[in-house]
This record gives C-alpha cells, structure tokens and sequence, in this order.
C-alpha cells in the first residue's frame, strides 16, 4: 500500500502565489505614492518576503526529493515552484532597480504597469487556489484566460512607453535606466504568463 502523503504541495503554491501578491502591493504602493528616501526601507521589506518565499520553496524541494507518490509528476512540481518563486523575484527586482538607478520621478506607464502587475497576481493567485481541483474546476481556465489576456496588455504597455520614451526624452541616461525599469516591469507580467502556461501544460498531461 502506497503511504499516505502528507506534504500538501498545492497549499504551497498558492502560498508562493500570496507571496508575490504582498510583493506587488508594495511596489504598488511606492509607485503611487514615490519617495525616493523610502526606498532603502521598502527594500528591506520585500526583501524579506522573497526570503520567506525561497524559504518555502526549499522546505517544498526538500519534501518533493523525499516524495513517493506525488499529486503530479516530480518535474511539474519542481517546475511549477521555480516559476512561482520568479513571479516574487521579478517583482522584488523592480524595487532593486529603481534604488540602484537612482529614479527620482515615476513615469506614468510604471503606474500603469503597477496596475497590470496587481490585478494579474489576483488572478495568479486565484488560479493556484483552483489548481488542486484542476480536474473539476469550472473557473481555473478562466484565470488562465486573464493572466494571458493581462501579460498581452503588458506587452502593448512596454510598446508604448518604449515609444514615447524614445520620442519624448532627449536625455541617453533617461532613456537607458527607463528603458531597463520599463524592461523589468514587463518582466513581472512575463514570469506570470509562464506560471499560467506551466499550470495550462500540467492540466493538459492529467487530464
């Protein structure tokens, strides 16, 4: 008789996935209201989530390296896990960087993208609350759907403000460290598309 599993790997993700939920609020926030003197502060305090975030992701691997019978395949699971805990680091990186190019003012197609970034961890998170249920659930496609739909906003976002920096500013250092913060944002959008496709590719194989 197969032992009876006790590590509850879908509770995890979705862990990790409110991980990066509080990451995105707060790069939200110091968009919104920016203070450059704040940011050494704001740094200490994602970083300590993505801390606790890598933290739960080994204490998964050290239980996925123990496993018999997992839920799913080894491989998606470690898979899924490194994906999600990219989500918090792409989003722990826009905060690194705004410190370490020294950003002053906030374009507004960062604040835009602040929103994008949010609403699409909401959706991220809902998908991994489904996902333990992938086999009956009538809502997971539809966060799928969102997430995609989100990224692909993103994506017409980074375009645009790409443009409009290049048009509007004469200044080369402007221009690279907006063009490299810009990069980083749609990143964030990004690393959440590829949880949806991993989560899309594993209901695919299970079903």
């Amino acid at each position: 008789m197969a032992r009876k599993q006790n590590y509850d790997y879908y509770a995890v993700f979705i862990k990790l996935a409110e991980y990066s939920c509080t990451a995105a609020g707060i790069i939200y926030e110091t968009l919104r209201n920016f203070d450059p003197d704040e940011l050494p502060q704001k740094l200490e305090v994602i970083h300590k989530i993505e801390h606790t975030a890598d933290e739960q992701k080994h204490e998964l691997m050290e239980a996925l390296a123990r496993e018999f019978l997992p839920p799913i395949e080894i491989e998606d699971i470690a898979q899924l896990t490194e994906l999600l805990d990219d989500v918090t680091d792409s989003i722990e990186d826009v905060l690194v960087k705004l410190y370490a190019y020294n950003i002053k003012t906030i374009r507004t197609e960062a604040l835009e993208f602040s929103d994008i970034i949010t609403e699409c961890c909401g959706q991220l998170t809902k998908m991994m609350e489904q996902f333990a249920h992938f086999k009956k659930s009538s809502t997971l496609n539809s966060y799928l759907v969102e997430i995609n739909k989100l990224e692909g906003d993103g994506d017409a976002l980074y375009t645009r403000g790409m443009h409009d920096l290049h048009v509007g500013s004469t200044d080369p250092i402007e221009i690279l460290t907006w063009s490299r913060m810009l990069d980083c944002l749609e990143r964030c959008c990004d690393a959440m598309e590829d949880v949806a496709d991993a989560v899309e590719n594993i209901v695919m194989k299970n079903t």
